[in-house]
């Protein structure tokens, strides 16, 4: 299963950026506007890796940090744009395992989270590994799917949707969920855009379509072998 990591801050172009090249190397990726949407995320999504920004509305990295030690022992990496060594050990005694100062690089952080992941679970947190339901593989890390070992030509959408599906079988993600997977936010206006990309992606499929499961009324899973 693909790591999960959950970007926390304000800024929605840093967002993007860093959920792209995360998605590059391989990561299912979350992303949350504070800190109580972070801490909420933590909770229910139990991602691998938090990246927290410092400052933040509503709750800042600080708080939120302290909030998340209290409940879970998933690595953080703290994000902030003061190069201030009393936030650098403010975050630490907090227990974030890593600090990064704004601006960075892109492919430097995710070279940093890397690290933190092969610390906290071991070798295997460096290659994630391949997705697999019935006839279906898929990499995160090479960006290909293949259906009873013949390539699938999928667009980028189709295959955010299909990799978060395979990544939790048997979890019933809603349709907002699949929405951000897939475009980086969520608007209630276009969530039926979920329907068309899984149409779209069950005729790709042919039979093996009804892995995808329609939860009627809340959204949909990939079925889950008992």
């Amino acid at each position: 299963m693909a790591r999960t990591i959950l970007i926390a801050d304000d800024d929605r172009q840093l967002r993007r950026a860093v959920r792209a090249y995360l998605e590059d190397a391989g990561y299912t990726v979350l992303v949350a506007e504070n800190g109580r949407e972070a801490l909420f995320r933590v909770r229910q999504e139990q991602p691998d890796l938090v990246l927290l920004d410092v400052m933040m509305p509503e709750m800042d990295g600080f708080e939120a940090a302290r909030l998340i030690r209290k409940e879970s022992g998933v690595p953080i990496i703290m994000l902030t744009a003061r190069d201030d060594e009393a936030d650098q050990t403010t975050g630490l005694e907090l227990g974030a395992d890593d600090y990064v100062t704004k601006p960075f690089s892109p492919r430097v952080l995710v070279a940093r989270v890397k690290a933190a992941l092969r610390r906290s679970y071991g070798d295997l947190a460096a290659e994630p590994a391949l997705l697999r339901a019935g006839p279906l593989v898929l990499s995160e890390e090479t960006h290909q799917a293949t259906l009873d070992g013949q390539p699938l030509d999928l667009t980028r959408s189709e295959f955010d949707l299909l990799a978060a599906l395979m990544g939790r079988p048997g979890r019933v993600f809603t349709r907002m969920e699949l929405l951000e997977r897939i475009q980086g936010e969520a608007y209630a206006a276009y969530e039926r855009t979920v329907d068309v990309h899984v149409k779209n992606l069950r005729a790709k499929l042919g039979a093996a379509g009804e892995l995808i499961e329609t939860v009627y009324g809340v959204g949909y899973r990939m079925h889950r072998d008992e």
